[in-house]
């Protein structure tokens, strides 16, 4: 059966997938990239991050909850450096936790990203790398740069499997590929 679904297509390190195309605003429609699940993609893709980064200069990975998560994980299985997940709700347990605001663009509202109070000392002082899946507004992105600096880290580098429409600035950004955002 064909997919009735409007698709973009994209192939990282020999793995091909169709994103389906969801309207985010009238008119404003973005390809939604999601690993959770796809051992394939993932592993292709922290293999190639994890080539880019070769000689890059840092200690941490740290990514948002949710879907990079396993991106993140293997991309620390790959590099043997630690990982830190920031999480988008409290729980008891993360005791004086670390937060920061942001407003995703899949989500649409404000949301908090939250650094587990026994995570600060894995940041403080050190190098962080900032992984995420995509990097669209760069709000998310903004959001791991505040919680890092009030950890005492410093952002040493950016990288993402993806960075998506036409925000300046993305230059740094260490990607394997670029999404287009597609207008009606």
């Amino acid at each position: 059966m064909a997919n009735p679904y409007k698709t973009y297509a994209i192939e990282i390190g020999g793995v091909k997938r169709d994103l389906r195309l969801f309207e985010i605003k009238p008119g404003l429609k973005i390809a939604i990239l999601n690993i959770l699940g796809d051992t394939e993609l993932v592993q292709a893709c922290a293999r190639l991050l994890a080539k880019k980064l070769e000689g890059a200069d840092y200690d941490v990975l740290v990514t948002a909850e949710a879907k990079s998560i396993p991106l993140v994980h293997a991309l620390s299985v790959e590099t043997k450096k630690p990982y830190i997940v920031l999480r988008k709700s409290y729980k008891v347990y993360m005791g004086d936790a670390i937060k920061a605001e942001t407003v995703s663009i899949t989500t649409g509202k404000p949301q908090m990203l939250l650094l587990d109070e026994k995570d600060i000392p894995i940041l403080k002082g050190k190098r962080a790398a900032i992984v995420d899946d995509v990097i669209s507004t760069g709000s998310t992105l903004e959001g791991m740069r505040q919680v890092i600096k009030k950890a005492g880290g410093q952002v040493s580098l950016e990288a993402a499997i993806f960075t998506e429409g036409d925000s300046c600035g993305w230059e740094g950004v260490i990607a394997l590929g670029h999404l287009p955002v597609f207008t009606d």
